[in-house]
């Protein structure tokens, strides 16, 4: 072989190593700088603060409807709830405010339903699964539990003897004789049952919207009710007053089927010490109680 040719071929080897070399070079230098090669993209973990998203919530809430806070409620019971067709539910008050803004923490569209007040304090119609709570100033009692999961009392309250202004009565004693209004299955009835004069007349209704119907109408001579509700009527309507207040330790709860939904009972309990935290709870107790 010819002397130049050989030495062109050993110039292309060292050419051909040393591109070779740079080549190997930069790689490593690249893989210096990012360490491991860069990890496929994951979807976020859910927000431990229950943060409202667009995606369905990571936790199974076993709900009715999957992407949905149902709700019943005994309605009219103002101030806690009552119609406002200007709401998406078409409904407003304290608690349906309160579960609306769980479920927007919880990322959930909230759907609330009428019910029979009755068929929510025993459990009936939260163990047919026709909603996912009851959220209706509903007392929490040993009794009630023994059919329901109950989540954090939110709110206290007192009962209380709602009278016409020129009835003359000025207390339950003064119901001698005369008929009580009471609402179906309500500790109001508990409390009247115990207490009022052996000769009243004890009326059940179905709802408060009906009891004070009969009210006005003279059907009854007093109801006997949560103070807050009372409360309600006198304000919008001053020829009714309310007499004489009872201490009765009261707590209202959030109510669940008893042992179907831990998980969505333990994120409500989580968002109502949320909503207190935040200032949100308070807004709305001043809102509606002052």
């Amino acid at each position: 072989m010819p002397a130049f040719k050989k030495e062109a071929r050993v110039m292309l080897f060292k050419k051909t190593s040393t591109i070779a070399a740079s080549v190997a070079a930069l790689a490593l230098a690249l893989t210096g700088c990012t360490g491991t090669p860069a990890a496929p993209a994951t979807s976020a973990a859910p927000s431990p603060s229950g943060a409202a998203s667009s995606s369905a919530p990571a936790v199974d809430y076993k709900l009715v409807t999957p992407g949905t806070l149902t709700v019943c409620s005994d309605i009219p019971y103002k101030p806690f709830e009552f119609e406002d067709a200007s709401t998406d539910t078409g409904y407003t008050g304290f608690d349906v405010e309160i579960v609306g803004a769980i479920a927007k923490k919880l990322g959930l569209t909230l759907k609330v339903i009428k019910a029979d007040f009755d068929a929510l304090q025993s459990g009936t119609a939260l163990v047919a699964n026709q909603c996912d709570l009851a959220a209706s100033a509903m007392t929490i009692t040993d009794e009630r539990k023994k059919n329901l999961d109950f989540a954090d009392a939110y709110y206290d309250s007192l009962q209380s003897l709602l009278v016409k202004a020129d009835s003359g009565i000025t207390n339950l004693a003064g119901t001698s004789g005369k008929r009580i209004g009471l609402q179906k299955g309500s500790t109001g009835k508990s409390y009247a049952t115990k207490n009022a004069p052996k000769d009243a007349s004890l009326i059940d209704f179905p709802d408060d919207g009906k009891m004070f119907v009969a009210l006005k109408a003279g059907q009854v001579d007093a109801i006997l009710q949560d103070q807050p509700v009372n409360h309600q009527h006198e304000v919008d309507d001053p020829t009714y007053k309310i007499v004489e207040t009872y201490n009765t330790n009261e707590q209202y709860g959030f109510a669940f089927a008893k042992d179907k939904k831990p998980e969505l009972l333990a994120a409500v309990n989580e968002q109502l010490k949320a909503l207190r935290a935040d200032g949100s709870y308070g807004t709305l107790y001043k809102k509606y109680f002052g």
